[in-house]
């Protein structure tokens, strides 16, 4: 779970390219984010994520995305990779990304897909897809999941919606298409970072 001064947003760079990525990276950790996310679909990943590491891994926490199985958990520990994040459970994932001191965010959509995780030890849960199922869902299932997990919202989260989650007591939320879609600007990258950044500070303000 991260610490108090950092800000709960995943930035999921989904589809970035090496040549791009260290100039998008320094934006989003220049208007305040935390975590980096690059899915293991993205073209290249094995040179972004390395890159990634050496150039910005002493400030920020940076791993992947869509990580299915034990051998990309492997490969990532030898990366120095801080964060694992799957779309789905799968506890031999879980099991070796924390004994590897990775902080995971296993992806459930139901009860039982929570529990199997928590019961494997993640202390994060990846609501996801979180749009198709919408807050009231995602709030019921919250309530029966224990307050010590933070959860996070995934899928369809934007500048004008994520308080809707945050309100219900989501810790915070991955971020993908609305803040970075494949080939969009440098420039473009920064109008998102800061729509975003400026929706969960005014939620934190209005709530404090």
């Amino acid at each position: 779970m991260n610490s108090k001064n950092e800000i709960p947003l995943i930035a999921i760079l989904r589809g970035i390219k090496p040549d791009e990525v260290l100039e998008h990276i320094a934006i989003l950790a220049d208007e305040g984010f935390n975590y980096i996310e690059i899915p293991l679909n993205s073209p290249e990943w094995e040179k972004s994520i390395p890159l990634a590491i050496e150039n910005y891994g002493d400030k920020l926490k940076i791993g992947a995305g869509t990580v299915l199985n034990k051998s990309n958990v492997e490969k990532l520990a030898i990366m120095n990779a801080k964060i694992i994040v799957t779309p789905n459970i799968n506890v031999s994932v879980i099991t070796i990304a924390l004994e590897n001191k990775m902080e995971i965010f296993p992806g459930c959509a139901t009860a039982t897909e929570a529990f199997t995780a928590i019961d494997a030890g993640a202390v994060n849960l990846k609501i996801f897809p979180t749009a198709p199922f919408g807050v009231n869902y995602v709030k019921s299932l919250m309530s029966v999941i224990p307050k010590n997990i933070a959860i996070y919202a995934v899928g369809g989260i934007t500048p004008n919606n994520l308080h809707e989650y945050l309100s219900i007591g989501c810790h915070g939320a991955g971020l993908g298409n609305d803040l970075y879609r494949i080939g969009q600007t440098p420039e473009k990258t920064r109008e998102k970072a800061k729509a975003f950044i400026s929706a969960y500070i005014a939620f934190k303000n209005q709530t404090n």
